[in-house]
C-alpha cells in the first residue's frame, strides 16, 4: 500500500492510498474548519453548516442527495470537530466518481433554503437538548470549557441555544466564504482508488476555486478551573483533565502510553483498583487526547453520592504511585495495546482515510506508518514515570462534576493532596 499525495494550484490537497483487494473506498473531504475555527458570535455554527450539507444543492434537494448515494449501496455522512468538518462517503470502486460528485455539490452549491434552515435548527436545538440530557455527554463539553476558558478551542461544538436560534442564511453562507477556501480543503480516499482519476477529478471540481487569505486562529492555552453542577442524578460524575502535549509534541506518545497503562482497559490501573478492587464504579478510564497545539489527558468516572470522594481520592493516589511504580510490563502491554489499536484500525479504508487527512493537516504530509510504530516502541518506562511524575506534580488541571456531588472534594483540596 502506498500513499500518494498532490496538490492542485490553488492549494487544494489531495491523499490517498490504494488497498489492494478491496472492492470498496472510503472517500471525502475534510476541512479545517471546526469548532476552535469560529470567532464567539459563531458559536455552533460549524456544526450547523455541517447539517445544512444534505439539506439541498442547486442541483439535487434532500432527497436526491441521499438517494444518489444510496442507489448504488453506499452511505454519506459527516460529523465536526474542534479542528475539522468532514463530509465523507463509502461506496464500490466503479462509484468513486460519483461520491466525489455529491461531496462536492453539498460543499460548493448549497442553497441554504430558509425553510429548510428552520427545520434543521430544530434538529439541532433536539440534539443540544439531549446532550445536556446526557451527564456523560454534557460533562465533558463543561471540562473542556473549564481546560480553555473564553477560548474558541473550549466552547462547545454544538454551540448556545441562544446562538443557534439566530444564526441565518448569511451567517451560514459567510462562515463558508470565510473558511471553506480550497487551502483548508483535503481530500483523502483509501481503498480501491485511482490517485491519478482522483486527481483529474478534483481538478475539474474544485481547480476553480480561487484562493482566500488565511485567517489566524489563537494558541490554545490551558487555564484549568473547576465547574460543579449539583443535581439528583442518580450517580455523581467526575471528569478530570491534566494539560498533555499536542500533536506535533514528541512526548505525545509518551503520554499516550501512559494513560493507557493508568486507565485504557480492563488491565489499567485505575479500573483494577477502582472497580475491581473496591468496586467503586461501573465505568472509569483514562484517555489522551491532542490537537494541533495542545492537548488533554482526562480520566472519567460515574459513582454514587457517597463514594465520590473516596473515587476522586484514590484516584489522585493511584496518579502519584504511577510515577513512582510503573512497571516494564505495563509499559509493554500500554505500547502493544496503542500498536495494536492502531493497525486494526487501519484495515477499515475509512479510518485510514480518515488518518491521512489529518496527518496532511497536521504536518503536510504522511509520515510512514514504520516511523509511528518506532515512535511508540522507543518510549520507555523511564519516560512514562517522568511523565507520571509531571502529571502527578504539576500539569496544570480541570475539573468537572455533575450530579449528586456535595461531598465531592474541590479541585484545590485534590491539588493539595497529589502536593502531598
Amino acid at each position: 500500500m502506498t500513499v500518494q499525495q498532490d496538490q492542485l494550484s490553488n492549494g487544494f490537497r489531495i491523499v490517498s492510498e490504494h488497498m489492494p483487494g478491496l472492492q470498496s473506498a472510503a472517500i471525502g473531504i475534510w476541512v479545517t474548519a471546526g469548532g476552535r475555527h469560529e470567532r464567539l458570535e459563531q458559536n455552533g455554527i460549524a456544526h450547523f453548516l455541517e447539517h445544512m450539507a444534505f439539506k439541498g444543492t442547486k442541483r439535487r434537494s434532500a432527497l436526491q442527495i441521499a438517494e444518489a448515494i444510496e442507489d448504488v449501496g453506499g452511505y454519506i455522512n459527516a460529523y465536526t470537530s474542534r479542528e475539522v468538518t468532514a463530509y465523507y462517503a463509502r461506496v464500490l470502486a466503479a462509484d468513486v466518481p460519483l461520491a466525489m460528485d455529491v461531496i462536492a455539490d453539498i460543499l460548493l452549491n448549497p442553497v441554504f433554503d430558509p425553510a429548510e434552515i428552520e427545520v434543521e435548527r430544530g434538529v439541532i436545538l433536539q440534539e443540544i437538548g439531549q446532550a445536556h440530557d446526557t451527564p456523560d455527554d454534557v460533562i465533558f463539553d463543561w471540562l473542556q470549557e473549564e481546560s480553555y476558558r473564553d477560548q474558541p478551542i473550549g466552547r462547545t461544538i454544538l454551540g448556545p441555544s441562544e446562538r443557534v436560534s439566530a444564526f441565518s442564511r448569511e451567517d451560514l453562507a459567510g462562515f463558508v466564504a470565510e473558511r471553506y477556501g480550497p487551502e483548508q480543503m483535503i481530500l483523502s480516499a483509501a481503498g480501491a482508488v485511482d490517485h491519478d482519476a482522483l486527481v483529474r477529478t478534483a481538478e475539474a471540481l474544485f481547480g476553480h476555486l480561487d484562493r482566500r487569505p488565511p485567517v489566524d486562529i489563537p494558541r490554545a492555552t490551558f487555564t484549568g478551573g473547576e465547574v460543579r453542577h449539583a443535581k439528583p442524578l442518580e450517580q455523581a460524575h467526575f471528569a478530570l483533565a491534566l494539560e498533555s502535549p499536542g500533536y506535533r509534541d514528541e512526548m505525545l506518545y509518551t503520554a499516550q502510553i501512559y494513560s493507557t497503562a493508568l486507565g485504557g482497559g480492563m488491565s489499567s490501573r485505575l479500573f483494577q483498583e477502582i472497580r475491581e478492587r473496591r468496586g467503586l464504579c461501573y465505568t472509569i478510564f483514562a484517555q489522551t487526547g491532542a490537537y494541533a497545539d495542545t492537548g488533554t489527558t482526562t480520566i472519567y468516572a460515574g459513582t454514587s453520592a457517597n463514594q465520590i470522594a473516596d473515587l476522586a481520592h484514590i484516584t489522585f493516589d493511584e496518579m502519584k504511585r504511577a510515577a513512582a511504580d510503573m512497571s516494564p510490563a505495563e509499559v509493554a502491554r500500554a505500547r502493544a495495546q496503542m500498536k495494536a489499536g492502531l493497525l486494526m484500525g487501519l484495515e477499515s479504508p475509512s479510518n485510514r482515510a480518515e488518518r491521512l487527512a489529518r496527518l496532511v493537516q497536521i504536518w503536510d504530509r504522511v509520515p510512514p506508518l514504520e516511523d509511528t510504530i518506532r515512535r511508540i516502541d522507543a518510549v520507555t518506562t523511564g519516560d512514562v514515570r517522568a511523565f507520571a511524575q509531571h502529571v502527578a506534580a504539576e500539569a496544570p488541571a480541570a475539573l468537572a462534576l455533575y450530579g449528586p456531588v456535595d461531598a465531592a472534594p474541590s479541585l484545590a483540596e485534590l491539588q493539595e493532596r497529589r502536593a502531598a
